[in-house]
């Protein structure tokens, strides 16, 4: 198969593959099958686009970035595609799996499962994006399908809540880019990202209006405070494979998003680096002081995931302000490394919550004391959990520590002495979040079991496969980092790159 050929394939089979696991799921519905055939198929759908990816990204290794181009509608697989289309696949597969028997009989699999495959595809799509309006097209099918995902539990009132105030936040985001996308049109009268780039100039105060708009927009997705107040209602509330992909991986592809398009905007201002440095400071401040004040443990780690985009905006800043080429690889490994953490801190979570709530009949909210004893029980769940939270806190030698010490590092190579403030200030930070992720493992292995643990079910063997892959994955990469620089590296490149570096 050719590459082009292969390309589109990529593109289009998983929602041709989500089309048809929809339709035969609604017939097994229809006849009253039990054991509904669309969670095998959404699986199989997904095995069969990861090797998809698979055999074009070795061809992207190879041979560098591939482009598709179909009129104005611009597409190519670089570093960025590598990084966040491999991240959600990974992610998606495993949440697909997860989810075969915590989905199991709740009214809409069909539909359940349709739309994680169309979310997790235009994630890829959006990675590949690189014309504005093909980026905005891809956004939005990203924003509408994790929408109807946030919602799915659709008798419960707070779903349908969350979804909603999730619409509307989306929607408003959207428009804001639409709004970016035609002032930069009007001026340049191009779309093409790369185009555009060569074309700008400072002193445009229209283009750094769309600059401004860009960052607020995509930046709803990407929870930049403070854009982000969907973030917390919409985790909590959706179904633990889907928390898991949004904060795993949706956050990821909105801030993917914005760096592409301001990106293309690079030569307007001198400052891009420092606007995400700023914002960097402060997401990882709030949700530090939010997340500690929790007692819901999805609501905890959804605060959390704010932090965690400061570290990466960290990385994003200090290598487009000072063309430092290890700082966007850290911010990429933490992209990576975070997409694994949360990943599995939310499935564990939702293997919890499926043990001691779902299979009593029960859809109310994983307290944190309900962790209280958990390991006694469930020793896999607990040890998943444990990993998960500390590998976030940054304690060594999991992924999540040598992540932060590499963008910590791309900081005090800058000689800035802000920076190097910054950057001990994103340390401290990171000692500051084990005051909430630290409790949770000691409730888990040092108290007596709750009553939740006690009543609690057995938990499934496809429930566990993922937390033990997403486990042996963390503390792999902790021990072997230089393994993910075929990733991180090429990552960076493309970023720089994109920034006229």
């Amino acid at each position: 198969m050719d590459t082009n050929t292969l390309f589109l394939w990529l593109l289009i089979l998983p929602f041709a593959g989500a089309i048809i696991t929809y339709l035969i799921g609604r017939t097994a519905v229809i006849r009253k099958i039990k054991a509904n055939p669309a969670r095998w198929l959404a699986l199989v759908v997904f095995l069969i686009t990861d090797y998809l990816f698979t055999l074009l990204a070795g061809r992207f290794l190879a041979a560098g970035p591939i482009d598709l181009v179909f009129g104005a509608v611009a597409l190519q697989f670089d570093g960025l595609s590598l990084v966040l289309g491999g991240s959600a696949l990974l992610l998606g597969t495993l949440a697909s799996l997860f989810s075969i028997d915590y989905i199991a009989g709740e009214v809409g699999e069909e539909k359940f499962y349709a739309m994680m495959i169309s979310m997790v595809a235009a994630i890829v799509g959006l990675s590949c994006a690189n014309d504005l309006f093909n980026l905005w097209v891809w956004f939005e099918a990203m924003a509408i399908t994790s929408y109807m995902l946030v919602a799915f539990y659709s008798s419960q009132p707070g779903s349908l809540e969350a979804g909603v105030k999730y619409l509307v936040q989306s929607a408003t985001g959207s428009i804001l880019v639409l709004l970016g996308i035609a002032l930069v049109f009007m001026v340049t009268g191009e779309t093409n990202l790369d185009t555009i780039l060569m074309t700008t100039s400072g002193g445009s105060m229209v283009l750094l209006a769309a600059g401004a708009l860009f960052i607020v927009g995509f930046g709803v997705k990407a929870a930049l405070v403070p854009m982000h107040t969907w973030l917390p209602d919409a985790h909590s509330q959706a179904p633990s494979g889907v928390s898991a992909l949004l904060s795993g991986i949706v956050i990821e592809a909105g801030l993917m998003a914005m760096l592409r398009a301001v990106g293309a905007l690079a030569h307007v201002s001198l400052s891009w680096g420092i606007i995400l440095l700023i914002f960097g400071a402060v997401n990882m401040t709030l949700g530090n002081l939010m997340a500690l004040r929790q007692s819901q443990v999805k609501r905890l780690l959804a605060f959390s995931s704010l932090s965690h985009v400061g570290y990466m905006l960290i990385g994003f800043g200090v290598a487009i302000q000072f063309q430092i080429l290890d700082g966007a690889a850290g911010g990429f490994f933490h992209l990576f490394t975070h997409s694994l953490m949360k990943g599995l801190s939310f499935l564990a979570a939702g293997a919890l919550l499926y043990a001691l709530y779902i299979t009593n009949q029960k859809h109310g909210p994983l307290m944190i004391e309900d962790l209280n004893g958990a390991s006694r029980k469930y020793p896999m769940v607990a040890l998943a959990f444990s990993v998960a939270v500390l590998g976030l806190g940054g304690l060594p030698p999991l992924a999540g520590f040598m992540s932060k010490w590499q963008i910590f590092v791309a900081g005090f190579e800058t000689q800035n002495i802000w920076i190097m403030v910054l950057v001990v200030y994103a340390g401290l930070n990171s000692v500051l979040s084990l005051g909430y992720y630290a409790p949770m493992v000691n409730r888990i292995y040092r108290l007596e079991p709750s009553a939740a643990v006690t009543g609690g079910k057995e938990i499934g063997f496809l429930i566990q496969i993922p937390l033990v892959i997403l486990t042996s994955a963390i503390v792999a990469f902790g021990l072997w980092p230089a393994a993910v620089s075929f990733v991180t590296t090429p990552a960076a490149a493309a970023l720089l790159k994109a920034f006229g570096g």
